[in-house]
């Protein structure tokens, strides 16, 4: 024990300077000048590396350290003063001369004679038992000149014991890692911990959002209590989830080595360290450790309006299939993000009518103040002529990538005034249920505007009569996933009214399955067996999808086992394919299933020969080892043969998540009469009814009605084009992720990725009764840009990295019957083209001044530094097996 105490005092002492004591942090002598090297750089490249080398350049120089008061109580209550002279900054990879921007340039031409001087005029620290406790400069000094200072005085931060801590640096607070062995001493810090008053956003769902890692290592040299050497290094990476190639590093690095003293300042007198500061210079201040917001300004960039003449051509009707579309949409967007209300305005009343629609979507996905506002202002919801811009502007806001409680509350004045257009009236409400779900998803439930929205759609259903109008709040409900609903949805399955069964069946079928209890599966377990009433086809088929998927018994499955054979003809072929698809495709239900059909009586031949042409089927669109594609097609007829019921889905699923990308669900009733038909059990007094609904990235739209009642069936027979009706058009915003990223060093790096999607969605019905033929289709169109960047800039220095990846894809699903006699001809079709990806990694470093001082008569663009500037991009195109589709 007496050894290992003496052990333990030994290691504690070889970090003292004074023998008296344990330095608490390094310690400076009086009367000396510490003279050290720094430098420190900033390198941006794809995640691997390219073959090229990372952008980004280093910056370096001489400083001089001293000890300029101590506290004569606390030996470690010191104030110092630190000086930076001979600055130099240099490309971080060697270039030849002709890539080298900095070549023949001064560190005065790139930095500018103010920044220069700032930089190098001294600044005074005050560290307390190794701790910074306040940090001294000027006021008036740029903010990017002062995070540098930031960054050099958080390097004089440590502490000479192992354990955790809570420290205030240049990042922000953060809990810090303390590692010490004898002479050395290993600091890490805890990035995800670090609290900054600059926050961004992103998208929430994990499919298609974006992942970040970060590490923040120093490791600290040490020789009879002092800084021998401090080095740093820093790394971000950032990728797309459903692309993991598609991604960017930033690495930030600092090394302050010792290189000698001589002598040096004698310390001033003085009681504290606010009277010696004075003394010093009265006009340094107390401007904190945490780094400061950097405004970037851009010289020579175009206004809003001036980039909207350059991309309106792209965003016309014509190139919405063509990624083109959603590139331009995405620049778009970051014009408008940095535009006041009436910039906007005036580019929303130059846009051509069949440009405006788009512009609709870029202004509304921008989720600004002034976006916000402008739209406000620019849509009149009285006037029903306006339909099309007030959809497109709901259902903008409905995908919003991090809508705020703002957006809600504007969606809720609207619903509270007079609405031209009924349709219109119902898509308010049903996207403040994809609003609510989103905002509460971001721990929003208990704002103000999500509490008055949660009990009107909660309350809505049962305070009106009026059949769409339920509907409405059914489906406002069924985007608001909210677990209070659940009861509502549960009540609504065993309603008489099949429209009300089909949206509650549908709604509980998102749910988790942890909420699905006893009493909603009893529920829906009475729904499919028909314990209380006759349902129809569709609604059964909707709970048996609700049963399947919600981890059912042993004894549910067997029971819908022994159901086949005695459910109308077309329904038994129906949940035998859907047994099946299941079993094939390996779905969860797959094993229980399994254990269930080795009951005879349940499986045998009699069940599992039945004929009849419904289906079911589940398939991979793509598979990737970040994200895989998955599609399912179910078709359920009637007895007559007339389509009773489409549902076309697509689920896209990739880190630990699962999204649903795309549902067309088409369904039709009533037409026996038209072939003379006997209708189904259950459809005898069915209005003649043809209607498509649509679910994109998990928000429910209003669906669309084909026609309604026999009258309007007979006039649109006649005039039906066989041309299918579009249920979507337009340009999203699927990821938004921003983030500034603030190095140890005192740069701050910008990190920005989006992806934008251009979609056409359409569906269409068409019977001959000459032919006695009957032909449903369901065509996608789109194409997908995803853009990552990270850019640092210091106002006289900028460097970035972009990478990017895109895809034009078109998909369709064609149904073909024809019942002129039984068995039926049925034709299912699935089209897809090759879907070609591109990707593209482009690299910059602009030296600001420089380059406008030679290129002063010209605008200040990219494109117009290529010899100045180091640019190179990649194309690939990849074959078939390695495209990823996300629609």
């Amino acid at each position: 024990m007496l050894a290992l105490v003496v052990f333990l005092l030994c290691a504690a002492s070889s970090f003292s300077a004074s023998p008296k004591g344990v330095a608490a942090g390094p310690r400076l002598n009086n009367n000396q000048l510490y003279k050290f090297s720094y430098t420190t750089e900033v390198l941006i490249d794809k995640a691997r590396g390219s073959k090229e080398g990372s952008a980004g350049y280093r910056i370096s120089s001489d400083v001089d350290v001293n000890l300029v008061w101590r506290d004569p109580s606390s030996k470690d209550d010191q104030l110092i003063k630190l000086a930076m002279s001979n600055v130099r900054i240099e490309p971080v990879s060697q270039r030849s001369e002709k890539k080298n921007i900095l070549h023949g340039a001064t560190t005065e031409s790139v930095l500018g004679k103010t920044n220069l001087a700032a930089l190098t005029k001294p600044f005074l620290l005050h560290l307390k038992n190794g701790k910074a406790k306040a940090f001294y400069s000027y006021w008036e000094e740029p903010a990017t000149i002062k995070n540098l200072k930031r960054g050099l005085a958080s390097l004089l931060q440590v502490q000479l014991n192992t354990g955790k801590v809570v420290e205030n640096d240049v990042s922000g607070r953060c809990t810090v890692e303390y590692k010490a062995v004898k002479g050395q001493v290993t600091r890490t810090k805890i990035l995800d911990t670090c609290q900054t008053a600059e926050t961004g956003f992103t998208t929430h769902s994990k499919v298609l959002g974006v992942s970040s890692k970060a590490s923040s290592v120093t490791v600290f040299t040490l020789e009879d209590g002092f800084i021998r050497s401090a080095v740093a290094e820093e790394a971000h990476s950032l990728a797309v989830n459903a692309r993991k190639s598609t991604a960017a590093k930033v690495v930030s690095r600092q090394a302050l080595t010792f290189v000698g003293k001589e002598v040096g300042p004698v310390e001033a007198a003085g009681k504290d360290v606010a009277g010696v500061v004075k003394s010093v210079d009265t006009k340094l201040a107390a401007v904190g450790i945490v780094a400061e917001k950097v405004k970037s300004q851009c010289k020579g960039c175009p206004s809003l309006f001036e980039h909207w003449q350059t991309e309106k051509k792209q965003l016309e009707p014509a190139s919405l299939s063509k990624a083109t579309a959603p590139r331009s949409f995405l620049a778009l967007i970051q014009s408008i993000r940095k535009a006041s209300k009436d910039e906007i305005l005036k580019v929303l009343k130059s846009a051509s009518k069949t440009s405006l629609p788009q512009v609709v979507d870029a202004v509304t996905s921008s989720q600004t103040t002034a976006s916000l506002d402008a739209m406000l202002e620019f849509l009149n919801f009285t006037d029903a002529k306006g339909f099309v811009l007030q959809e497109r502007f709901l259902y903008a806001c409905g995908f919003a990538s991090h809508p705020n409680e703002r957006m809600l509350e504007a969606l809720l004045d609207i619903s509270k005034g007079k609405i031209g257009s009924t349709d219109i009236k119902e898509s308010v409400v049903i996207i403040m249920g994809a609003l609510v779900h989103k905002l509460c998803q971001k721990g929003g439930c208990d704002l103000p505007t999500v509490v008055k929205v949660k009990k009107m759609i909660l309350d809505g259903p049962k305070s009106t009569k009026e059949e769409s109008e339920v509907q409405m709040y059914l489906l406002a409900l069924k985007n608001s996933l909210l677990p209070e609903a659940i009861p509502i949805f549960t009540k609504y399955t065993e309603s008489e009214v099949g429209a009300y069964c089909t949206i509650a069946l549908t709604a509980l079928q998102r749910y988790d399955v942890k909420l699905m209890t006893s009493e909603v599966k009893q529920t829906v377990n009475r729904v499919y067996h028909q314990n209380r009433r006759i349902y129809e086809k569709n609604v059964r088929a909707a709970a048996a999808d609700v049963i399947l998927s919600s981890n059912p018994s042993y004894m549910e499955v067997k029971n819908l086992l022994l159901s086949i054979g005695n459910l109308p003809h077309e329904m038994n072929k129906y949940m035998l394919s859907k047994i099946q698809d299941i079993m094939r495709f390996e779905m969860p239900a797959s094993k229980i299933l399994r254990k269930a059909m080795k009951d005879m009586v349940s499986h045998n031949y009699d069940r599992f020969a039945k004929v009849g042409s419904s289906s079911a089927y589940s398939g991979f669109m793509a598979q990737s080892a970040d994200v895989s594609s998955t599609y399912s097609l179910d078709i359920l007829y009637s007895g007559s043969g007339i389509l009773r019921r489409s549902n076309m889905n697509i689920y896209g699923g990739g880190n630990g998540a699962m999204l649903h990308g795309l549902q067309v669900a088409i369904e039709a009733q009533g037409l026996e009469t038209l072939i003379a038909a006997t209708p189904d059990e259950g459809e005898e007094d069915l209005e003649s009814f043809a209607g498509m609904s649509a679910l994109l990235f998990d928000v429910q739209l209003r669906p669309v009605t084909f026609f309604k009642g026999y009258s309007d069936l007979m006039s649109k027979m006649f005039s039906m084009t066989g041309d299918p009706m579009n249920v979507v058009k337009g340009l999203i915003l699927l990821s938004d992720h921003s983030e500034v990223i603030q190095l140890q060093s005192g740069l701050k790096a910008n990190a920005e990725f989006q992806g934008g999607l251009a979609i056409d969605i359409s569906g269409g019905m068409e019977i001959s009764l000459w032919y006695r033929e009957s032909k449903t289709s369901v065509n996608n169109r789109g194409a997908l840009v995803v853009t990552g960047n990270i850019t640092v800039d210091m106002d006289f220095l900028r460097t970035g990295v972009e990478v990017s990846f895109e895809t034009e894809a078109a998909l369709d699903f064609i149904t073909t019957v024809q019942f002129s006699e039984y068995p039926f001809l049925v034709c299912m079709q699935m089209d897809k083209t090759t879907f070609p990806v591109r990707y593209c990694l482009t690299q910059s470093l602009k030296n600001i001044h420089y380059c406008s001082k030679i290129w002063g008569h010209l605008e200040v663009s990219l494109f117009f530094f290529k010899e100045n500037l180091f640019f190179f991009s990649v194309k690939i195109m990849l074959n078939e097996s390695e495209t990823l589709l996300m629609l």
